[in-house]
């Protein structure tokens, strides 16, 4: 391939494909079972995967790059003419195929049957503007992708989540995949936080936004797309708490936060380097993955910055103020609510532990106000009473006493059953009901006297 930024492009994109596929002591029957969905949702045949993956086991990231043909293709390869009809056909139609493109100018005699290769013209029309990925961008509605960049550090924070290497995090050393986790400072290319997290969860992911505003300060506003982990109640109440504005991108439009899904393609020599080491814990790849930003992207001169400034100078180079939160405030605003109810013992269950509430509120449905960075101490609301602090229940010698019935419960003293009165009552009326309109007694002595 003569263009070697495509040449590198379509390698990340082969080596995106065989990351899962690369991980240490990767069971065999899960690795078919993870070629055959590959193969499924690319279309690649699994031949296709295993010289993919002997290449690069031979050649490494170059291996992947596409073989050059050894000659160079002839602009005589399609008359002009010919090439003229394939534009206007395209143009008739835009959905239409190459393959369809050239079974038309066979059949109208136009060119032989395989005097055309489909590559070949596929190139040519790419060429002169008229591929079908071109004609999309003209007919897809909306608005066009335009370039943006905030003026200041902290205006805008983007964040996503990248599908990141194995670790024999599962039982008995079973292989699981990890996720990175970024949050990206608009403005300068800073990195504020990144870490790698064992499941893609809302908990982790506001576990990293939190840490982020920790250690740099309370962001103007953030851009998230519209994963579960982000488009949630939690993150709305954390960002109206701290007064940042809550942004997502349109559906399906990836390239909206560009500058973190740039990022996540820098990552891919990270992973390709950490991939030789095979790290086995978590937290040796999260030390790896500090030290790589650290040195290889944080204080490198970055090409979309003045002066080709890198991220680290120019984020702290910025005059704008830092905003910054008090530790009790930060702590509420990212403070969760869930309902629970209370049982006989006066104990709620809250994340597989138990938490003795009191019996004063047993039966009751309670408000469990609780930070997910610390649950060793919950708050319990209940209406009518003050909000009270509960910790994990510690199981003891003795059962605690269940409290007297509070007086306005109790038995009222009474001499009668209202109920029996009520049933007596209620049986004399449907006894007068009842009674016969006929007395067939008089009528049978009638008869007799006749």
């Amino acid at each position: 391939m003569k263009d070697p930024t495509k040449a590198e492009a379509l390698a990340a994109e082969r080596m995106q494909l065989l990351a899962p596929l690369l991980a240490d002591g990767l069971d065999p029957a899960k690795a078919r079972e993870m070629k055959a969905k590959i193969c499924e949702q690319t279309g690649l045949s699994e031949r296709t995967l295993r010289r993919y993956m002997a290449s690069y086991r031979n050649e490494g990231f170059t291996g992947l790059k596409p073989k050059g043909k050894g000659r160079q293709p002839s602009d005589e390869a399609i008359p002009a003419d010919v090439l003229e009809q394939a534009i206007l056909l395209r143009r008739e139609v835009p959905g239409r195929s190459v393959a369809q493109l050239i079974q038309i100018l066979e059949w109208e005699g136009r060119i032989a049957p395989g005097q055309i290769k489909r590559s070949t013209l596929q190139e040519r029309l790419t060429a002169r503007g008229y591929s079908s990925r071109h004609l999309r961008m003209y007919a897809e509605s909306g608005v066009a992708a335009r370039r943006f960049q905030q003026r200041h550090r902290n205006q805008l924070w983007q964040s996503d989540l990248k599908y990141g290497p194995y670790l024999p995090l599962g039982e008995g050393g079973m292989m699981k995949q990890v996720f990175l986790v970024v949050f990206i400072d608009d403005a300068t290319r800073f990195i504020v936080h990144g870490e790698f997290v064992p499941v893609m969860d809302q908990r982790l992911v506001e576990s990293a936004f939190r840490q982020a505003i920790q250690k740099y300060g309370v962001p103007e506003a953030v851009y998230f797309d519209n994963g579960k982990q982000y488009r949630n109640q939690g993150m709305t109440r954390t960002c109206s708490k701290l007064g940042t504005r809550l942004l997502y991108t349109k559906p399906y439009s990836p390239e909206a936060k560009g500058k973190v899904e740039r990022f996540n393609q820098v990552v891919d020599s990270f992973l390709s380097e950490v991939a030789l080491e095979k790290p086995k814990t978590l937290q040796r790849l999260n030390e790896r993955f500090e030290v790589w930003l650290s040195e290889c992207y944080q204080h490198k001169p970055h090409s979309a910055l003045a002066d080709k400034r890198s991220p680290e100078t120019a984020f702290r180079s910025d005059p704008k103020a830092l905003r910054f939160m008090d530790p009790d405030t930060l702590t509420d605003a990212f403070l969760h609510s869930e309902k629970r109810k209370v049982d006989k013992s006066g104990c709620i269950s809250f994340m597989n532990r138990k938490y003795e509430v009191g019996l004063g509120v047993m039966g009751c449905t309670v408000e469990v106000v609780y930070d997910p960075a610390d649950t060793t101490e919950l708050t319990i609301e209940y209406e009518g009473r003050a909000p009270w602090r509960v910790r994990e229940m510690v199981v003891g010698e003795r059962a605690g006493t269940r409290p007297a019935l509070p007086e306005h419960l109790g038995a009222s003293l009474t001499d009668t059953s209202r109920l029996l009165e009520a049933a007596e009552t209620r049986h004399q009326r449907r006894k007068e009901r009842e009674a016969p309109a006929v007395t067939y007694r008089r009528v049978q002595r009638e008869d007799d006297d006749v």
